[in-house]
């Protein structure tokens, strides 16, 4: 029988992926798109690429002038949206997951991952960078864990959190993040939100506790042929249920 999930556990392993999902918040919030794609790429689907790209042409986003000023829930919306499209451009990409797409629960992490970066964001918007805070807002809408605000903050030592980490999760492995001035591939954007996804597999038994999409999404998903799109809705409709829970949370805590 497997060992209970602590709240130690959990905030241990949010706390690293919280810290690894700033660098991708910043690459986010810049203009153009995160990712650049190779023409000629074969694992690339150039139709929903250039459909995404397409969408996001002229969209106000952040660091444009205005941008602090307008209310908190559009720009919620902004991130919702953006995260959406950083998600189905990885979802173009076949294959990457190798033989570990198969064996793991590979919605349920990539879907709380997603969901994780989301939150993340939606509170750096309401100017909450205190990491113990960010650990228990992602514990509660992801996990529905009331983690204390002593154990989510942890010591502060973000080397010893990885080292915990890399041994709940052994098959963690390193991937490149987004650099300023560098371009950053499809291939690279599936691989680091794959990397976020095996940290919390730490945590596997939490993941189905997470945000979901509605019953006739799921449903959908099981088709075939249209398998692809009920997913895709599935998710898009659970990170707007994230970012609900998740802005109240953050209202009940008194931050708004």
């Amino acid at each position: 029988m497997a060992e209970p999930i602590t709240d130690q556990h959990v905030a241990v392993v949010l706390r690293v992926f919280v810290r690894r999902c700033e660098p991708m918040l910043t690459r986010l919030r810049a203009d153009g798109e995160p990712v650049e794609v190779d023409a000629d790429d074969p694992d690339v689907d150039r139709s929903i690429v250039d459909k995404v790209k397409a969408a996001v042409a002229g969209i106000k986003r952040p660091g444009m002038k205005g941008w602090g000023q307008l209310p908190i829930q559009e720009r919620v919306d902004w991130w919702i949206s953006r995260v959406g499209r950083f998600t189905s451009l990885l979802a173009s990409v076949t294959g990457l997951a190798g033989v570990w797409g198969d064996r793991l629960p590979l919605q349920d992490m990539l879907g709380s991952a997603s969901q994780g970066l989301l939150l993340c964001a939606i509170a750096s918007e309401h100017g909450v960078d205190d990491i113990g805070v960010r650990v228990r807002l992602l514990a509660s809408v992801l996990f529905e864990r009331d983690i204390d605000p002593v154990t989510a903050r942890g010591s502060g030592d973000a080397a010893a959190d990885e080292e915990m980490v890399a041994e709940l999760a052994p098959e963690d492995e390193p991937a490149d993040g987004p650099v300023k001035g560098k371009k950053f591939s499809v291939k690279a954007g599936f691989k680091w939100l794959w990397r976020q996804a095996r940290i919390l597999f730490a945590i596997t038994d939490e993941l189905e506790k997470r945000p979901q999409g509605r019953i006739y999404h799921k449903a959908l998903g099981m088709l075939p042929v249209v398998g692809m799109a009920g997913d895709y809705l599935g998710e898009r409709s659970a990170l707007k249920r994230a970012a609900k829970r998740g802005t109240r949370w953050l209202a009940q805590q008194g931050i708004q």
